[in-house]
């Protein structure tokens, strides 16, 4: 189950949702389901669907700039505004 955590505070969501969206050449958004990391998209993970009792379903990053490291469980990559490591 992939896992999104924020390296600053540890802050981020995990669950069977992980998603790449981006705006392609013509301004549509694009969405590809059961991404990795990638420059040039965003991430959203966490619940596909809604929680009962929880604060949030999901967390999103801005558009990443830079990828770190990788391995074949972990993608650790630079956003606009933070540094973030996605597991699976």
């Amino acid at each position: 189950m992939p896992r999104l955590v924020r390296d600053r505070d540890g802050v981020g969501d995990s669950g069977p949702m992980s998603l790449a969206i981006w705006v392609d050449d013509n301004g549509k958004e694009q969405v590809e389901h059961g991404a990795r990391p990638r420059v040039g998209v965003q991430m959203r993970v966490g619940s596909i669907t809604a929680r009962s009792y929880e604060a949030q379903d999901w967390w999103q990053t801005t558009t990443i700039t830079e990828i770190l490291e990788e391995s074949e469980n972990q993608v650790k990559f630079k956003t606009g505004n933070s540094t973030y490591t996605w597991i699976c």
